[in-house]
């Protein structure tokens, strides 16, 4: 197996044919102004070492050095050496509140942009835990399934919005279900579910899931974002806010943030509730729960370490541009003898 670590570099590879054409011209100007000069026959008198064959060598020896020049920069890995990696953690997964009171402006820039920063911030201090990612409102859906990949799993945390799920309203007790399908049995590990929400629930059903995750030895940890005075929920159109939502009777709506729904679901657990407002409290927290857990072995696997290549490439680069600079355009007697290029009927 191989890989090409930079291959736009090939595009370098145009160098060669615009070498050969700038030979050429150069070639045919230099044979026109020593037909001017002299004659064939008396410029082999004047110069009876000149040789027709040395300069073309020169230029495939040149053209060589920059093709293995090139392969050089492009460095191509082979993987040749098999590598066991034993990881120990964690499995988290992040079950991040999309509804649309999500969208109140309590917390800056608001309470959905606020839980994918802290996410995000928890994802930077994370090392060899596994982490899975489930977005929820009246229902919810996977995002990212249980991963070491922090990279992929950030990339899908920014897609999150309100608008990825039709059926509104906020059923905690959905994330929570949905959540607890993303942990192996087969790789027994400590399980948590990192609950990130403003604690509205209109289906009352959290707690019995909460009871059920607990019976599978999962663990949840609730953070609540907002304010518990409030705010409304904005309606905007190309970023500008043009009202804000209304219940039946025309009022405004205002979305308080429920500590006591998501304190009651961590407690059903073994958990614990945190305020998530203020990202370096929570990243203290979140250290303290991991650093206390005990962590199992969830991973053994083999992969390929590539080994770099460009090695040999540069040094073909060097060793062709050394003969070429040594090789003059004169003949070498001991091959003029060998007349192997039928250079001595030329004159």
């Amino acid at each position: 197996m191989y890989q090409l670590e930079e291959s736009a570099f090939f595009i370098l590879i145009i160098i060669i044919p615009i070498i050969w054409i700038g030979y050429f011209f150069v070639s045919r100007w230099k044979k026109n102004k020593q037909e001017k000069f002299a004659s064939n026959f008396l410029m082999n008198y004047l110069s009876p070492n000149r040789s027709k064959f040395k300069p073309a060598l020169k230029l495939i020896f040149l053209s060589m050095s920059f093709v293995c020049l090139i392969f050089a920069l492009v460095n191509p890995k082979i993987g040749t050496q098999l590598e066991a990696i034993k990881r120990e953690g964690v499995d988290i997964v992040f079950a991040v509140d999309v509804s649309k009171s999500m969208l109140a402006e309590d917390v800056a820039p608001n309470r959905l942009e606020k839980s994918k920063r802290l996410v995000s911030a928890i994802l930077n201090q994370l090392v060899s835990d596994r982490v899975g990612i489930v977005a929820y409102a009246a229902q919810a859906i996977p995002q990212v399934p249980i991963t070491t990949d922090y990279a992929s799993a950030k990339m899908f945390l920014q897609s999150l919005n309100t608008e990825m799920l039709s059926s509104q309203g906020t059923a905690l007790e959905s994330a929570i279900d949905l959540a607890t399908t993303f942990f192996n049995d087969e790789d027994q590990t400590n399980r948590v579910i990192f609950l990130i929400s403003d604690g509205e629930d209109h289906f009352d059903k959290s707690y019995e899931s909460a009871e059920k995750a607990s019976k599978l030895g999962v663990k949840i940890f609730t953070f609540g974002i907002g304010s518990d005075k409030g705010a409304p929920i904005p309606i905007k159109k190309n970023g500008v806010i043009e009202s804000y939502k209304k219940d039946f009777e025309g009022e405004v709506v205002i979305t308080k943030k429920n500590s006591v729904v998501l304190k009651k679901i961590a407690e059903v657990t073994g958990g614990l509730y945190q305020d998530g407002n203020d990202t370096n409290v929570v990243l203290k927290f979140v250290s303290e729960i991991l650093r206390d857990m005990e962590k199992k072995e969830f991973e053994a696997k083999k992969f390929i370490s590539y080994k770099d290549r460009f090695q040999p490439f540069l040094m073909g680069a060097l060793f062709f541009l050394i003969i070429d600079l040594l090789l003059f355009e004169t003949k070498t007697k001991w091959l003029q003898k060998l007349n192997l290029f039928n250079e001595n009927n030329n004159g």
